[in-house]
């Protein structure tokens, strides 16, 4: 991957529906070498989809929620395929320092997000989580 494939998936990430014409009048080359440099970045599996981001606002009544999850020694491969496995679970990061994992969650309702917290806590290998609810986002 070289520097014009780097700049080209910053604008497909800037907004994935960008016209072909638009991406190479921008990076300078022909309509038909981005067309070939996406077909290749798919192809190689560097890009693997496309997807639609929404405002917080378009979903008000949805709840949203940061959980970091403390896993037992060398559980975190098994923990994390438990975690993909719940529907709620919208991505997961692992990282270094006191917490494991940090899970993005969301739920329809407090009553569904509690049964979410519920079926996570009993995942084994995990040995323990705090969870906060996001209030307001402001930037995107």
């Amino acid at each position: 991957m070289d520097a014009t494939d780097q700049q080209l998936l910053a604008l497909l990430r800037d907004n994935a529906r960008t016209p072909v014409t638009t991406l190479a009048k921008v990076l300078r080359i022909s309509r038909a070498t981005v067309q070939n440099r996406i077909d290749k970045l798919e192809r190689d599996g560097l890009i693997v989809g496309y997807t639609v981001r929404l405002k917080p606002e378009a979903e008000p009544h949805r709840i949203r929620a940061w959980m970091t999850v403390a896993v037992e020694g060398n559980k975190a491969r098994q923990v994390l395929q438990a975690l993909r496995g719940e529907p709620n679970v919208q991505t997961l990061h692992t990282t270094n320092g006191r917490w494991d994992i940090i899970a993005e969650l969301r739920a329809d309702t407090l009553e569904a997000f509690d049964r979410t917290l519920d079926r996570i806590r009993l995942i084994d290998g995990i040995s323990a989580t705090e969870t906060s609810i996001l209030l307001s986002t402001y930037k995107l």
